[in-house]
């Protein structure tokens, strides 16, 4: 069983444009839908999609729209009430693939919240495979939350945030934080080098990412949008190039590329299979329209993985 924690949840509206955005311009709109989004709600929906098992942890009124909806799709869920609600972001999104996303700041959480939230992972996870803790942290909470956070879980923990939670998290808990999932812009950023560095041949972006691994962290999944992906750990690097499809929306193709992970995982694959699960869930992903998460009917053929150190 895999808990995922999304402390900055929101209604994800996809509005797919009948042309291409214009900044300033007049664009009409062919559809417009809402679903439930996060990062770790999503990581929820696709393993569960899979088969295995998962609940989400967020915070949310009973009677908000995002916990509505999640009731309504049968995923299981434990929401922390707020008294506020939820965000809404917006995605416009273009025939070729293309999106704009417009995220909102999130309601503030006051101790009382983050500190239920905090309590409900850590009893959730004492039968966990896997803790994921994932996405931007809402005002009111404090950038080293995840790495306190991490220090009290019994599973092992999958980071995927960015900015200043993923680099307090990485200086205050490296060793208890298995799997971090930055794309190259992320990755950069954590570790002051230009995000090109990451892209282009394996081995290298595998020494420059060594130092993360020295410091505690368990693996890097570094996802590389159409390039594929590398997983890096102190046993070697590993590289799959994702398969050629159309694109569609890139919202969630990430997540779904941690949820491949985990569910390979979960099911005691080896690295190289876990990766390939990985490209595969975030092309299906990227292949689909608006917020739609994956399923094991939509995945291509798994990639190819070679191993380059």
């Amino acid at each position: 069983m895999i808990v995922t924690l999304t402390p900055n949840p929101s209604i994800d509206r996809t509005v797919q444009l009948s042309s291409p955005l214009e900044r300033g311009g007049v664009v009409r709109s062919a559809s417009s839908h809402d679903d439930a989004g996060g990062k770790g709600i999503n990581v929820a929906q696709v393993v569960r999609n899979s088969g295995e098992q998962a609940i989400a942890v967020l915070p949310g009124d009973d009677d908000d729209p995002l916990v509505q909806r999640l009731r309504s799709a049968g995923l299981p869920h434990l929401a922390v009430p707020l008294g506020a609600p939820l965000r809404v972001n917006l995605t416009l999104a273009e025939d070729d693939g293309t999106t704009t996303k417009i995220n909102a700041p999130g309601p503030t959480l006051g101790a009382s919240v983050t500190d239920r939230l905090e309590s409900l992972l850590a009893e959730q996870s004492v039968t966990a495979s896997w803790a994921a803790l994932c996405g931007s942290l809402p005002p009111g909470v404090p950038h080293d939350w995840y790495g306190r956070i991490a220090g009290r879980l019994n599973a092992p923990v999958a980071l995927d945030t960015s900015g200043a939670a993923l680099s307090a998290a990485v200086e205050r808990a490296p060793e208890r934080i298995a799997l971090i999932k930055p794309n190259s812009d992320e990755l950069g950023e954590l570790m002051g080098i230009a995000p090109n560095e990451f892209e282009g041949e394996p081995r290298l972006a595998g020494e420059r990412a060594r130092p993360l691994l020295e410091r505690g962290i368990g693996a890097i999944l570094l996802t590389l949008g159409a390039r594929g992906a590398l997983l890096i750990t102190t046993e070697g690097v590993w590289e799959a190039q994702a398969p050629r499809i159309t694109a569609r929306s890139t919202v969630g193709a990430g997540d779904s590329s941690l949820a491949g992970f985990l569910v390979g995982s979960l099911r005691g694959e080896k690295p190289d299979r876990c990766l390939a699960l990985a490209v595969a869930y975030g092309s299906a992903a990227a292949s689909l329209p608006g917020s739609r998460m994956p399923t094991p009917a939509d995945l291509p053929d798994l990639p190819l993985v070679r191993r380059v150190a």
